[in-house]
């Protein structure tokens, strides 16, 4: 992978990119670049790769932008086989503005990751549409594939505020409720509130027949703990503190991050759920080849 195409998968250097439209450009390009030399190199050549134009190709697959540069017919070399609506569902909850060391948030993660799907279902012709949710779904965007669509999409995402309370399970009980097809349904949430109810949900989103990916974003400190001495503890969400020694606790915390995280990947599994957990410090690659990862599974 080139060490620019490398680069702009860095979430430290994401962050420096205030545009989200261009955030989630360069996500995908620098995912692209990478898939070149990976097992998924037919998808990335369908993806970003064009062909001379040959009588009987379908003419809105022609590349406009190509012919007005070159005066040569291309068509897009991808073909939507199947058209699979998406559902990017997003976490209003406060805890998800949460970031240790001034990089990016949870949520801000969130929003760069969901942009960048957003960018390649938009770009495969797929149906995408969002979904803000706390104590309920507070926003809705109908899934359409039409390339006006992504700016709506990057427009709602930049507009969303983490705040206040969340109950995920009630969320994704609601969200269940209006679907009418079968969907892909990317989840990016901290789940940080009653792993049994969650499941529940997840459960039934399976069972209706729904693809599900459940990416769980964690900060780069809640992930690994880089804490020593005295350390002030604040609830993103009700505001109490609590001061405790970050030497003593260090082992017991990452035990119980760690047993969270393997009981949600074993319950994941069993349903045939993807579950990816991520923290904030991590490239945005290893979130994009677990959809593509769903995606080929499809076929």
């Amino acid at each position: 992978m080139s060490s620019t195409a490398e680069k702009y998968l860095k979430p430290e250097v994401i962050r420096q990119v205030s545009r989200l439209d261009l955030r989630a450009k360069f996500i995908v390009e620098g995912f692209i670049a990478g898939l070149h030399a990976s097992p998924f190199h037919g998808f990335s050549v369908e993806f970003s790769e064009h062909r001379k134009y040959s009588p009987g190709d379908n003419i809105s697959d022609i590349d406009w932008n190509v012919f007005a540069k070159t005066d040569r017919f291309y068509t897009k070399r991808f073909q939507a086989e199947t058209n699979l609506t998406g559902y990017l569902l997003m976490d209003l909850s406060g805890s998800m503005g949460y970031t240790y060391r001034q990089e990016l948030t949870k949520f801000e993660y969130a929003i760069s990751l969901a942009a960048a799907l957003g960018y390649l279902m938009i770009h495969q012709q797929d149906p995408v549409g969002l979904i803000a949710f706390d104590k309920e779904v507070r926003k809705s965007l109908a899934p359409k594939s039409k390339r006006s669509q992504l700016g709506n999409i990057l427009s709602m995402l930049a507009g969303l505020k983490p705040t206040g309370e969340t109950e995920i399970a009630k969320s994704l009980h609601q969200f269940a409720g209006m679907l009418r097809h079968k969907s892909l349904v990317m989840i990016f949430s901290d789940l940080l509130a009653e792993p049994g109810p969650i499941y529940k949900a997840l459960h039934r989103l399976r069972h209706s027949g729904h693809d599900v990916i459940v990416f769980h974003i964690l900060d780069e400190a809640e992930a690994l703990f880089p804490f020593a001495g005295m350390l002030e503890l604040e609830d993103n969400e009700t505001r109490e503190k609590l001061e405790v020694d970050a030497d003593a606790v260090k082992a017991d915390y990452l035990d119980a991050v760690n047993e969270f995280k393997t009981n949600f990947r074993k319950e994941c599994q069993n349903a045939r759920i993807d579950y990816v957990p991520l923290h904030t410090g991590l490239p945005f690659d290893k979130a994009l080849m677990s959809y593509l990862n769903s995606r080929q599974g499809r076929g």
